[in-house]
């Protein structure tokens, strides 16, 4: 019984890392030498000054309109456990993870366990015309649904969106997770 109870809570662990990473990919994932040359270049990241997030400025007001929308679409798409919705938040070509797969994963993830993000402190900290990233506090609610065993997990994500198609679709997202957890 204990062996069962430990392999459920490392099995749900496991898809906590992996959902929090939302488009995460084994085979196609950025080395750390890419991802950190990406955050030095600044080209993502958490921006923060003294603790604080800063917005970016330089959004137009339809703009900042359509990708707030487009992230609250993608985690209420990802809540709602529809697949389908959810792969119509991400870009078809993507730069973080390998489509196909992450429609495979997803499907696997909403068949075992039952997720809720909750979002807060949404904020648009880049924008150029073609590429935008979204910061949020992110706090995900995982229950695996044949043992019933959750999980609470915290932390800051940046969501990195492109303009395809006229509509902002998810490419790439970078998350950390908090030191003080939840």
């Amino acid at each position: 019984m204990l062996k069962k109870s430990f392999l459920a809570v490392f099995t749900l662990l496991m898809l906590t890392a992996l959902m929090l990473t939302a488009c995460g990919n084994k085979k196609e994932e950025m080395s750390s030498e890419d991802r950190q040359k990406i955050i030095d270049d600044g080209t993502v990241g958490f921006e923060a000054n003294g603790g604080k997030i800063t917005k970016a400025e330089n959004v137009p007001a339809d703009e900042e309109k359509a990708i707030l929308a487009a992230f609250n679409e993608y985690i209420a798409a990802l809540n709602s456990k529809e697949i389908d919705r959810y792969m119509q938040t991400l870009s078809k070509n993507p730069k973080g993870f390998n489509y196909e797969e992450e429609k495979e994963y997803i499907t696997d993830v909403f068949k075992q366990s039952d997720v809720k993000r909750d979002a807060k402190n949404t904020t648009i900290i880049k924008y150029s015309t073609d590429e935008a990233q979204v910061y949020s506090n992110l706090t995900s609610h995982v229950v695996q649904t044949k043992t019933n065993v959750k999980h609470e997990s915290a932390g800051q994500q940046v969501t990195v969106f492109v303009k395809e198609d006229g509509h902002w679709k998810v490419t790439s997202v970078f998350y950390t997770e908090s030191s003080t957890g939840r």
